[in-house]
């Protein structure tokens, strides 16, 4: 465990060392906060509305009014920023030559994985846990829910996480930045729009199963304020297999060395 966390604290070390984990933070908050602003008024010119006799509800959920449309577009973000995150984790180790030292040194395939995934890990819940003062505005001067943020911000980390695995994946096989960060984001978006493809209507199998495969169709329910079993278990099958199929990639590396 010592080996992984040294390893871990290496790569977030990096991150900081460079001006890529403050770039990533800042645009990350930056968007966010665009976001937030755009969706706070949304509510207020409702609740003005509702309050002047206009139409709309009498009351004004911010949670279903705000919270979802806002976790919905953080997701969106995730899916542009992270594979800038990961796209450097091997990539630029075989540009620098230093994933020989690496592969030579006495570590296991596992214990580099999972050191690189945990640093970036790190870095993606900083990201995170910069949005919550924009959450603490809300409770300071609204009445929000706090179960569904909650489990929506659960919903936001384990899809980020999954993101994650998936970058590594192809980092691992790739030895220019910009093409692993390409490509990443083209099959992270495969697995977003995948459920696009059937017809949920028609209740087949193949659209069932597609539905099953999108990563987007499992974190409706987190930003419901709803837990599911077979989300967690998706979302955690996911990162597993990904990063199984980095171990086998780093391996592979390793006998070609």
């Amino acid at each position: 465990m010592s080996n992984i966390l040294a390893i871990a604290h290496k790569e977030l070390r990096q991150y900081f060392v460079s001006p890529m984990a403050y770039a990533l933070i800042g645009l990350f908050a930056i968007i966010y906060g665009w976001f937030f602003i755009v969706s706070l008024n949304f509510v207020v010119r409702v609740s003005m509305q509702a309050g002047m006799g206009m139409g709309g509800p009498p009351t004004v959920n911010i949670n279903e009014y705000m919270m979802r449309p806002l976790l919905g577009n953080t997701a969106v973000v995730m899916l542009l920023v992270l594979p800038m995150l990961t796209s450097r984790s091997y990539a630029e180790e075989k540009r620098s030559g230093t994933i020989e030292l690496l592969l030579s040194s006495p570590l296991t395939e596992l214990q580099i994985i999972l050191g690189k995934f945990l640093g970036a890990l790190a870095l993606f819940t900083a990201m995170l846990g910069v949005t919550l003062v924009h959450v603490a505005v809300l409770f300071i001067y609204g009445e929000p829910e706090l179960g569904p943020i909650l489990s929506g911000y659960l919903g936001l980390w384990l899809m980020g996480a999954s993101f994650i695995s998936v970058g590594l994946l192809i980092s691992s096989a790739s030895r220019n930045q910009m093409v692993a960060g390409v490509v990443t984001f083209g099959v992270l978006l495969m697995f977003w729009v995948v459920s696009w493809m059937g017809d949920p209507s028609s209740g087949s199998t193949t659209a069932s199963v597609l539905a099953y495969l999108s990563i987007l169709d499992h974190f409706e329910d987190f930003s419901k304020g709803v837990i599911d079993t077979k989300h967690l278990a998706y979302y955690i099958s996911f990162i597993t297999f990904g990063l199984f199929l980095t171990v086998k990639s780093v391996d592979s590396e390793r006998w070609r060395g």
